[in-house]
């Protein structure tokens, strides 16, 4: 049955090098059933139905992209989009979560539509790389800046905004342990790394009697605070759309992204460098996110820790299946999650950031009319605490930069299109 449903043996692979695969998959990501529930509780939601909705979430994603897709790429409620949901639309703009879980859940009925009517291609092909690049690291610094604040290493002051906090409390020691660790251990290649410093700050704040203990395995906590609470309704306002379009942004190029990366990691893409069943791919993602908003959860999107699990053989989609079973065995340690500090995680959360600003290596620094826009998303994302006032003005700058800068010749209408519009937002909207 496994052979026919993956093909194991045109891939040269087998059911327990694909399982072990998963395992190795799951380790490197399982940091979000921690990091995810304590983001999005600082918006006012449910911490042990958001716990539950993570997990369930990325369960179906994963089964989706494994049979159906047949691809070893896995998925999970996303870093930089949760951040965006809880300290953008939430906390930054006004909007209740379930307006904002209404706006995750129409950006991925979007994505659908999109990946259907194929017009993902046109929208890929019109955004340039440079954009893409910039838009991934700005969301790295915004990442940063949150798991620095969260920690407690950084804290308001009245005259300079921000200033360094007190490095020997035991919160900000222990976030900066943390990503110690964790540096350590991805780079001696110690699996689960992420999340076996996340238990560690953990198990020493236990110790100290900084966290209470409360048990580590439970029955599942209660879906019913966040499930269908969605308010698609005052979603649909106009005042939500450059919100909509921020996380339908953002996951498009996040997942079409890692489905490339992930793919030719594998050697599965085509002699052209397409990813196979790419169309199936992303309306697995697409779905997962609509399914994720019904749960109580932010966008659902696929994981570049996908390639630890490529890395170690997995070559199909019972690679990802194994994934989502291992998510779905996750809600029972859900008072495990609870005890887990902010401090605990902070240092996993900026560990992501540093992988996200990776992108800045392949920057034309010499251009300046490459650099610029670059340098407007990546200081003004997290600065704004915005990712998508990021996004619009970096747009804006790119298309201003290349006008007046002499090279028009190198942009094409559709960015001419959306930097107008963008521009027409922020004059008349703000």
């Amino acid at each position: 049955m496994l052979e026919k449903l993956f093909q194991l043996n045109r891939f040269g692979t087998s059911v327990k090098t694909e399982m072990l695969a998963g395992v190795t998959t799951y380790l490197t990501m399982a940091y979000i059933i921690f990091v995810n529930p304590a983001m999005l509780a600082d918006a006012g939601m449910d911490h042990g139905a958001v716990f539950v909705a993570s997990c369930v979430a990325a369960a179906i994603g994963c089964f989706i992209m494994g049979f159906w897709a047949n691809l070893p790429v896995a998925l999970a409620p996303g870093m930089g989009l949760n951040a965006f949901f809880t300290y953008g639309v939430v906390l930054g703009m006004g909007h209740s979560w379930e307006t904002a879980l209404g706006a995750v859940f129409l950006s991925g009925v979007i994505f659908i539509l999109l990946s259907l009517f194929k017009v993902r291609e046109w929208i890929i092909n019109a955004i340039p790389a440079t954009l893409k690049k910039a838009i991934a690291a700005g969301i790295g610094a915004f990442l940063a800046l949150i798991a620095l604040k969260n920690a407690g290493i950084i804290v308001d002051h009245p005259a300079t905004l921000v200033s360094l906090g007190d490095l020997t409390d035991f919160g900000p020691a222990m976030a900066l342990t943390g990503f110690f660790l964790i540096v350590a251990f991805v780079q001696r290649n110690i699996p689960g790394a992420v999340m076996l410093a996340i238990l560690l700050v953990t198990v020493v704040a236990l110790v100290t009697g900084n966290v209470e203990y409360t048990g580590v395995v439970s029955a599942p906590p209660s879906l019913a605070p966040t499930f269908m609470a969605m308010d698609v309704k005052a979603a649909l306002d106009v005042a939500m759309l450059s919100v909509i379009f921020a996380f339908l942004f953002v996951d498009l190029f996040d997942t079409s992204g890692t489905l490339i990366a992930v793919s030719e990691r594998a050697g599965l893409n085509t002699s052209k460098g397409e990813v196979p069943r790419l169309g199936r791919a992303l309306l697995a993602d697409s779905s997962a996110t609509v399914a994720g908003a019904a749960l109580g959860t932010s966008t659902t999107t696929s994981y570049i820790e996908s390639v630890a699990g490529v890395a170690a053989g997995g070559r199909t989609g019972l690679t990802a299946v194994t994934v989502g079973l291992l998510f779905l065995l996750s809600i029972f340690i859900a008072p495990l999650a609870g005890m887990i500090p902010a401090y605990a995680t902070a240092g996993a959360i900026f560990y992501v950031s540093i992988l996200m600003m990776f992108t800045l290596k392949e920057v034309e620094w010499e251009d300046l009319t490459e650099a610029a826009p670059v340098a407007v998303v990546l200081l003004l994302t997290p600065l704004t605490f915005s990712i998508a006032h990021g996004v619009t003005l970096g747009f804006i700058t790119y298309a201003a930069a290349k006008l007046l800068g002499g090279k028009a010749h190198e942009l094409n209408t559709s960015v001419i299109v959306i930097a107008a519009l963008l521009l027409a937002k922020v004059i008349f909207v703000g």
